[in-house]
């Protein structure tokens, strides 16, 4: 029987969600868990997930990770109920995360598994298209 994985729970914000739709650069679903305390980003690290900090992002996003599937990633309300809308930047999550390692290519490394994402603040995404109905048949 395999050891089971150990696992963190954080809260974070969240940034730049394609829970339902696969990212285009990493050909993934994912998202990032921004704004990380510091405990949090320790706890992280002691699983073997490196915690990223942009130095171009840092008051934006804080010490941040992300994570990345090959199926679309769930995510609930706080009642325990799916959530089909698009979260906008600066939701506000718990999260329960776990490691794997892989290997590619003769690379390896260990990346964060999210096991479940709560929405506890919701966001919803706008698609920043401010044109009006005129406009738009234009």
């Amino acid at each position: 029987m395999s050891e089971a994985k150990p696992k963190v729970k954080i809260k974070a914000d969240v940034y730049w969600a394609q829970l339902n739709k696969i990212n285009d650069m990493s050909g993934k679903y994912q998202v990032n868990l921004c704004n990380l305390s510091d405990q949090a980003a320790a706890a992280l690290e002691e699983i073997g997930v490196s915690v990223q900090e942009d130095p171009e992002k840092k008051a934006e996003m804080g010490k941040y990770i992300t994570c990345k599937s090959n199926k679309p990633i769930r995510a609930y309300d706080t009642d325990g109920e799916e959530i089909d809308i698009l979260i906008g930047n600066k939701s506000q999550c718990k999260a329960l995360v776990s490691s794997y390692e892989w290997s590619y290519k003769n690379k390896k490394g260990v990346s964060p598994s999210l096991k479940k994402l709560v929405i506890t603040d919701l966001i919803e995404y706008a698609s920043g298209n401010d044109l009006s109905a005129d406009e738009e048949a234009l």
